[in-house]
């Protein structure tokens, strides 16, 4: 074995130990994350669930999922089916509240929507529809908030009676409140999940599904 070779040799088992200690600190940080998250008091219930918020399950479910979102966020659209999902599997266990966090350039006309669906009792139909086709109507920097309100009239919205309320007191003091909640509450990004009052971190997908069981079970 020449030096060249012991070289490269000692350079390989350098990078495999920094790279070991990059994974075990990577580790070291999120459990400390998460750690610091579960010692964090849960927020005041109030912050978290106004008395419009839409929700779905029993509003007496033994388990609550508060999610801060953006219709025009596309990591909201993946997740979407994921608290469906939950839902599904715990129809009697947990109830799922949304809360607006319109960050996006045109999300509060998008929230506006929403609200105007709601009133309507079509939320969830012109939600689905709304995060299905989002790629064609929040296109970032020029979002076609026409194409959406044709996609809600499809999906079931009165858009004239909708068009007149949009800008109706009450839509504005919800975008308001929701704007106030989000400052209180330190939420910057979406989704932003609060699962029983606390603040989930480093949410994925099986996380979320995993942690909505543990609180299922032990509640």
């Amino acid at each position: 074995m020449n030096r060249r070779t012991l070289v490269i040799g000692a350079s390989a088992i350098g990078l495999a130990a920094f790279g070991g200690g990059a994974i075990v600190m990577t580790r070291n940080r999120q459990a400390e994350a998460e750690a610091q998250a579960a010692a964090a008091p849960a927020a005041d219930m109030e912050l978290l669930v106004r008395g419009y918020s839409p929700s779905f399950g029993p509003e007496d479910a033994p388990v609550t999922l508060v999610e801060f979102f953006d219709p025009s966020c596309e990591a909201c659209r993946a997740f979407h089916p994921v608290v469906q999902d939950i839902l599904t599997q715990f129809p009697d266990q947990v109830r799922v509240v949304m809360r607006y966090a319109a960050f996006h350039e045109g999300s509060d006309e998008a929230v506006g929507i929403l609200e105007t669906a709601r009133m309507q009792d079509q939320f969830e139909p012109v939600l689905d529809a709304l995060l299905e086709r989002q790629p064609e109507w929040a296109v970032h920097g020029a979002p076609r908030l026409d194409l959406a309100w044709q996609i809600a009239g499809a999906a079931g919205l009165d858009l004239e009676k909708a068009q007149s309320m949009r800008l109706s007191p009450d839509i504005v003091g919800i975008l308001n409140q929701d704007a106030s909640d989000l400052e209180t509450l330190g939420v910057r990004q979406t989704p932003t999940f609060f699962l029983d009052g606390r603040q989930l971190t480093n949410v994925t997908f099986e996380s979320l599904i995993s942690d909505v069981r543990n609180a299922v079970e032990t509640s």
